[in-house]
């Protein structure tokens, strides 16, 4: 049988593990849920493939732990398959958008972000064996933080795609294209201390924290680049106690993104250099950078041509992208590694109510990642 053949024929067990999986509510930030939806997980994969031949589990303290399951393969090396399986999504809203498959799309919390992706590369590896498909062995490793910026996780991601011929991240597509470059993100916060004074009976004797922050909320703004792949956004403000009172406080927090690593350095420049008109004031800028940018390697643009020469084994075209959104890619490719990104489903509204997965698509990315781990061995 051929691959895509199987795929198609698997796609009844494939939807009913990705309902398992979207009913299984997993906020970031619910330890409980977190705990539960690994074990769940777990259970599964080792339903559909058996014991793992090595397990181990990180304590993800009080975000989700990190499991990594390691299946032996017939030839040597092996194949880091990243997953995470936090949403956005808070307990409650599965209640209210419960999952369901009408007219070709499959919908629910994190079905596309990326629940979607995480089983496709379950059944990769088990179409792999079911054919006897020469394959390297496979690691899966599951996260639980991807969504808060992987703080726990990223040195064991860093520390399990070491030695991999390719790590895999099966985080949603873009239309079908994997993405091969993502921005860099950075998380500041800026926070302003002035001096409160009543606004009408003594003006000029307040600092307003809050005037201070509009001019440098300015400064920020103008510190974007298009040219360069920049972008810097203030989310979030909070300041001041009344309106008839200049403010004693006030605080912005900013999401930076970069193409260009060297960016980094000029942001942090901005940052160390803040000042504004009134010498009252002080300024305190506190952050750092969450994700460094992937940019295409040498070693992940030789992956991703194989893995276009499988497609095209299969009789369709694949495209590349460089995309806005960071990933736990990033990481792996910060470091020189083979890494492809967006191996995981197709459709779109991450983080969004219209989030949805096209079901026609399913088989086909799962024939994708068989092919190009077979063609690794």
């Amino acid at each position: 049988m051929l691959i895509n053949d199987w795929t198609r024929q698997a796609l009844p067990g494939m939807l009913d593990d990705l309902k398992a999986a979207v009913e299984l509510e997993t906020h970031s930030y619910d330890k409980a849920m977190l705990v539960k939806g690994l074990r769940a997980i777990r259970a599964r994969a080792v339903e559909r493939l058996g014991t793992p031949d090595e397990e181990v589990l990180h304590d993800g303290g009080p975000h989700g732990d990190i499991l990594e399951l390691t299946y032996e393969g017939t030839a040597p090396g092996t194949v880091l398959m990243l997953s995470h399986y936090d949403t956005v999504w808070p307990a409650g809203t599965l209640a209210e958008w419960p999952f369901s498959v009408v007219e070709g799309k499959a919908t629910g919390p994190g079905v596309f972000d990326m629940k979607t992706g995480l089983v496709q590369s379950i059944w990769a590896l088990l179409g792999l064996r079911e054919l006897g498909l020469p394959h390297p062995s496979v690691r899966f490793l599951f996260n639980g933080d991807e969504e808060i910026g992987s703080l726990t996780s990223r040195p064991y991601i860093e520390a399990a795609s070491e030695d991999a011929l390719a790590t895999l991240v099966f985080e949603a597509s873009l239309d079908g294209a994997l993405k091969t470059a993502r921005k860099g993100v950075g998380l500041f916060n800026v926070n302003v201390t002035g001096k409160e004074a009543h606004a009408g009976l003594d003006p000029d004797a307040g600092a307003n924290a809050i005037h201070a922050l509009a001019e440098i909320v300015t400064t920020l703004a103008g510190a974007g680049s298009r040219e360069r792949g920049t972008t810097v956004n203030v989310g979030l403000i909070t300041g001041g106690t009344g309106r008839n009172v200049a403010a004693g406080h006030a605080s912005c927090g900013i999401d930076v993104r970069v193409t260009d690593p060297a960016e980094m350095g000029r942001i942090d420049d901005v940052f160390a250099g803040l000042k504004v008109s009134d010498p009252r004031v002080s300024i305190s800028a506190t952050g750092d950078w969450n994700r460094p940018p992937m940019t295409p390697n040498a070693a992940s643009q030789r992956l991703f041509k194989e893995a276009r020469e499988v497609a095209a084994g299969f009789g369709w075209l694949l495209d590349e992208a460089s995309v806005g959104g960071a990933s736990d890619g990033n990481f792996v490719s910060a470091l020189g590694r083979p890494v492809l990104d967006g191996m995981g489903a197709v459709g779109d509204g991450a983080h969004a109510r219209h989030e949805h997965v096209l079901v026609e698509h399913i088989p086909e990315r799962t024939a994708l990642a068989m092919g190009l781990i077979t063609a690794l061995a």
